[in-house]
Formats: structure tokens, C-alpha cells, sequence
């Protein structure tokens, strides 16, 4: 197909949406302008914002002529309706999506243009990076789909040889032949609906495009946990985003059975239970019961729908708290709901008690067998290891891996590793490697210890997450986060002559273990600050 300008290489149109963001849109619009020649337009729709944005948008179409503003009159509650407006008025033979509170990295327009015309796909996907604000800690959306860095491209006919690319629900990452979505009326669901994205790649998908993969950063999704009003997929704490994630998967099962691709039909619903499902599990235990007991209805209806053979073809733990859950007409609660979060933990755990049916059989929950358990080669484990920290200025951490049913001890562990890792901060991994002593009751004990002044002096403030890499005789080994069996606390530490560290430790809602480490002047006087408070209240 040729260009829309005769004579002229081919472009992209970049579609910008916003309501209401005039404090970032400036900046998302100009990250798409600076992508040079690549870029033919920007089109912005502004879905009737109230706040300065459409002065912002003024000053930018002024400043550069490839900026063209549509202005919505009436606010259409969603991200669909004015991102079909701004593909149905896209110019150029190629689209891509960008949302006004992230950016394009450099080169990312070019790079998808490029491959585009080289491998004349209809698609081109690339890698997607989450980007924590304000940490700034990166992490890249689905990485294993996308070729390694360096790799040359992976070109797929359809997704079907590939199901696993059901799981890149994102539309942003991806650059798009107009006439390709056109044709086969791949369009966002209009109005007020969530999820868009996953009913618009269902779409894409069932139209089996020519779709290339690189490994290329080509999107930086900026991640606000603290804003004022959180994004959609952030939004746990109301039940309705259940609801609404759980319509958006029956469409988008819906749209795959009608395009006769049962098997892809079938691994959506696989891809439900290891990654949807479980994502909501790990946190179902801090809600109410009111919630719970509305999201368990929800659950066990969708899943209901499900054949056998989706379920099947998921993880162990997948399958595990799917089937606990079709067991129980109403909420577990207790260990039980306990066990069943640690199982839908990244990677799973699987906690002492450790009960058993009358035939000695590993259960879930009484009546609920742990089927296949048993048969798990060693790398495949659902480890459970417990940390506890004695802060000081050289941090003692004793941790105690637990065998589940006797099958770590089966596989015989020859040494483990604990790493920290940066939740906040630079990406960074510290390793310290353990001798494992056997536990008379349960498992085995290691102690080692961490230095707090080498992981303050990574950055102003780091945050470091746990983990355990068990070794076995067999040379394969699995990794566990740890979890955490030691009370929330902080302690200013000294090393002379003038080091001040404050360090504390503290359970995530996964509950995980925890270090954070700031430096000790700005930390000390924050501790300061939080104890005469209290001192205060009581004197109130």
C-alpha cells in the first residue's frame, strides 16, 4: 500500500488521548513529536477536559504543525470512543497508540516503521516498560514473549503457533497498518467500558495479522500507585473491577470462538487462570469479607464456563486455586485463604500446615487434593521459606526453608542463595550464598548477614525484595521470595566516624519480607519527626 502523501515513504500517525491531564500531556506529546520524520501527525483527542488542557493542546498545535486536536464536546467515560475517533482520523498508513501520562522512549516510532516495511507485517510489537513514578524503577511488561536483546525479529502468521502472545493484552506497544485494522474492523468497545485494550488485541488477534515481534523498548508505561485516582488495572479495591475484567475475558473468549479458533479460545481461558485469577487470589485475604464473598460469586460462575481441558493445561498452582474455588459455594477464610494466596503468589508458595486426606494425599483444603503435586520434577516445587531480621548496621537474617511433604528433602538440596533485589531504585541483584543446616522438625536453617550500609549506599532510598534460590542434586534449582515472620520495625544504625542509616523491615501485602534503607539524617529525623507526634496525641 502507498503512502497517504504520494511519492513520500511511509509514516506513522501517533494517537494521543486525554481528559483532564494538562500537568503530563505536553510531555507525551512532545516524546511523540521527537520521534522525527518517522512520525507524520499526532493526533490528540481530547475526551471534553475541564482543567487547562485544551490551552496546553493550543500552544502545541502552534508550535508544530503536525499537531492536529480533535475536541470531544461530552466526556465519553472511557479510553475506547476517543481512540477510535483518533484512528478514524488517522492520515497516514501506519498508527500507533499513546496515552497522554506516559511517552514514546527515542527511536521507538522509527524502529517499529522500519521493521514494518521490511518484513511488510500488518503488525509490530515491541517491548513494553513499566516505568514506578516517582522511583523510577523500571520493569519490562512480558518480556519473555519478545525476542532477546540483540535477537533479530520473530514473525508470526497469526498467533495460533504462538498462543502465549494472548498474555500482550496491551494496545500501546504495538504499531498497527491502518488499512489492516480497517478492513477487519478492529476498533475499542465505545463508552464507558474497562478493559479496552483486552477486547481491542482479542480482535487483532482473531484477525491472524503478520505479526513481527523485536526486542525493542518502544513504550514507557508510567505507573502512579500514589495518584489521586488510580488507572483502571490498578483499581483492585473495588469489586467492579473484577466484574469488569471478568466481561472483558468472555468477550474476548467470545471473539476468538467466532474467528474458529477454538485452541486459541481455550488457551485464553488457561491464561485467565495463571495470570487473572491468581493476581486477584494473592490479594483476596486483605479484603473484607463483604467484598470477598461478592468476588467469589463472580469467580466460581466464570469459571464454571471453563472446559476441562483449560483448566488442565494450566500451572499446578493455577489449577490448584481454581479448583479450590469451585469446590467452596462460599469464601474460604483462615489458613485456607491463606494457603490459597501463597499459591497464587509470583512464584508460588506452598506454607506449612501441611494436611492430608485419610489416605495420606497432599490436599489444598480438606477434600480439595494438591493432584500432581508429588509429581513435580524439583525445579517446580512450590517453596516456602521464612525470613526474620535483627536490624543493625550489619543486619542478621536467619531463614528457615520448609519441606513440603517431604519433597524438598526427596530432591535432595545441596546449597541455596538469598538475593536481594531493588523494588526501588536502580535495578541491582546482591547475592549471599548459604549453608544450609537441617531443621530437627521442619526443613532447613541458614543464617547469613547483610550489610545496611551497602544497600543504603546504592541510592537516596532503596527498597529490597527477598528471595531464595534452592539448589538440588539433580543441578536444577527453584526460587522463592520470603515470607515474612518478623514484625514491622525500623532502627536508626550507626558505623563510625559519621555513617547514619535508617533501616527498616516490613511485610508487603504479599506478605513478603521486606528491607528499606535511606540515609540516616533525612530517615532519623523523619523517625524524629513520627514519635513526637505520637508523644502529642497521647499528651491530647
Amino acid at each position: 500500500m502507498a503512502s497517504s502523501n504520494f511519492g513520500e515513504p511511509p509514516r506513522v500517525s501517533v494517537v494521543v488521548i486525554v481528559f483532564n491531564d494538562a500537568e503530563r500531556i505536553a510531555t507525551a506529546v512532545r516524546s511523540a513529536l521527537s520521534q522525527g520524520d518517522a512520525v507524520g501527525e499526532v493526533v490528540v483527542v481530547d475526551d471534553a477536559s475541564t482543567d487547562a488542557t485544551p490551552e496546553r493542546l493550543a500552544r502545541l498545535a502552534a508550535a508544530d504543525g503536525r499537531v492536529r486536536v480533535i475536541t470531544r464536546t461530552e466526556n465519553s467515560g472511557g479510553c475506547g470512543t476517543p481512540r477510535n475517533q483518533g484512528l478514524n482520523a488517522a492520515r497516514e498508513r501506519y498508527v500507533m497508540l499513546l496515552d497522554s501520562d506516559d511517552v514514546l522512549p527515542p527511536d521507538a516510532a522509527r524502529t517499529l516503521l522500519d521493521t514494518a516495511v521490511a518484513e511488510q507485517a500488518e503488525v509490530v510489537a515491541g517491548v513494553c516498560v513499566r516505568r514506578e513514578l516517582p522511583a523510577g524503577t523500571d520493569s519490562p511488561w512480558q518480556r519473555d514473549l519478545f525476542p532477546a536483546d540483540g535477537a533479530p525479529p520473530e514473525r508470526y502468521d497469526g498467533i495460533g503457533g504462538r498462543p502465549e502472545f494472548l498474555r500482550d493484552t496491551l494496545c500501546v506497544n504495538k504499531l498497527y497498518e491502518r488499512d489492516f485494522l480497517d478492513r477487519h474492523q478492529v476498533r475499542f468497545a465505545e463508552g464507558a467500558v474497562h478493559y479496552e485494550d483486552f477486547v481491542f488485541t482479542a480482535l487483532l488477534y482473531a484477525a491472524r495479522p503478520r505479526l513481527v515481534a523485536i526486542p525493542d523498548t518502544v513504550y514507557l508505561w508510567h505507573v502512579r500507585r500514589a495518584a489521586g485516582r488510580q488507572s483502571i488495572s490498578l483499581r483492585r479495591d473495588e469489586v467492579r473491577n473484577w466484574q469488569d475484567r471478568v466481561d472483558a475475558h468472555t468477550e474476548v473468549v467470545r471473539i476468538l470462538l467466532d474467528s474458529d479458533q477454538p485452541e486459541l479460545a481455550r488457551a485464553a481461558r488457561t491464561k485467565f487462570v495463571d495470570h487473572d485469577l491468581r493476581m486477584y487470589v494473592r490479594e483476596l485475604r486483605h479484603k473484607p469479607p463483604s467484598y470477598r464473598a461478592e468476588w467469589w460469586q463472580i469467580a466460581r460462575a466464570h469459571l464454571s464456563s471453563f472446559e476441562p481441558a483449560a483448566l488442565a493445561a494450566a500451572t499446578p498452582a493455577g489449577r490448584w486455586v481454581a479448583e479450590l474455588l469451585l469446590a467452596r459455594p462460599e469464601p474460604v477464610t483462615g489458613a485456607e485463604l491463606r494457603r490459597m494466596g501463597e499459591l497464587a503468589a509470583n512464584p508460588p508458595r506452598l506454607a506449612p500446615p501441611y494436611p492430608v486426606d485419610a489416605e495420606g494425599r497432599p490436599e489444598l483444603a480438606a477434600g480439595v487434593p494438591l493432584t500432581g503435586l508429588t509429581e513435580l520434577p524439583p525445579a517446580q516445587l512450590p517453596l516456602a521459606v521464612d525470613g526474620v531480621v535483627r536490624l543493625a548496621s550489619s543486619c542478621a537474617v536467619r531463614l528457615r526453608v520448609h519441606d513440603a511433604y517431604g519433597l524438598v528433602s526427596a530432591a535432595e538440596p545441596v546449597g541455596a542463595t538469598l538475593e536481594l533485589r531493588t523494588r526501588v531504585g536502580p535495578p541491582l541483584t546482591l547475592r549471599h550464598p548459604l549453608q544450609l543446616t537441617e531443621h530437627p522438625e521442619d526443613g532447613w536453617i541458614a543464617t547469613t548477614s547483610v550489610d545496611a550500609f551497602e544497600l543504603r549506599d546504592v541510592g537516596e532510598m532503596t527498597a529490597w525484595a527477598m528471595r531464595v534460590k534452592v539448589r538440588y542434586a539433580d543441578g536444577s534449582g527453584a526460587i522463592t521470595a520470603v515470607r515474612s515472620a518478623t514484625p514491622a520495625k525500623r532502627h536508626v544504625v550507626f558505623r563510625p566516624p559519621l555513617r547514619i542509616a535508617l533501616v527498616q523491615v516490613y511485610e508487603t501485602g504479599n506478605g513478603e519480607l521486606g528491607l528499606r534503607v535511606a540515609d540516616g539524617v533525612r530517615g532519623g529525623w523523619e523517625v524524629v519527626r513520627s514519635r513526637l507526634r505520637r508523644a502529642l496525641a497521647r499528651r491530647g
